[in-house]
């Protein structure tokens, strides 16, 4: 029986639509390099479609719980498509999301400093990045993204 050849390289995706770890570290890279310009030290994690981590690091310096926090805003991320904060506001209690951030284990994120990563309008994965504030997680997991021409 004649196998056939493998598909030949999508670009930045696998044939699940999953980032590859070469565009995970890029991420990282783009993210870390925010980071060391605000002075502030990171966790940083990508995950891919299933919220599978792909990628993580951990900057000199940064909080001992940074990449778990980190790799929970990235698997809220690409579990909802959305930005983390998406929900700050509705899961405050008396909100219609109230309870949503205890859910599977505590493991989604409601503040801000996860993405989810587009490329070619799909959904590949997500960065998450924790460690300062909110606004600041949240701009450098956008730097991560710029850093490889994707939008945030």
């Amino acid at each position: 029986m004649e196998q056939s050849a493998p598909p030949p390289h999508a670009g930045p995706t696998r044939t699940r639509e999953d980032l590859t770890l070469d565009l995970a570290l890029r991420l990282i890279d783009g993210a870390c390099r925010e980071a060391t310009r605000r002075d502030v030290a990171m966790g940083l994690a990508v995950v891919d479609t299933g919220g599978g981590v792909v990628a993580t690091a951990r900057m000199d310096g940064a909080q001992l719980v940074a990449v778990e926090l980190a790799t929970d805003k990235a698997y809220t991320a690409v579990a909802f498509g959305q930005p983390t904060e998406a929900w700050s506001a509705s899961t405050q209690p008396g909100g219609a999301d109230w309870g949503l951030s205890t859910t599977l284990g505590g493991r989604l994120v409601v503040f801000a400093g996860g993405l989810p990563v587009h490329v070619d309008g799909r959904v590949v994965g997500a960065i998450g990045v924790s460690g300062s504030a909110a606004d600041v997680d949240r701009a450098c997991a956008q730097a991560g993204l710029a850093a490889v021409g994707l939008a945030g």
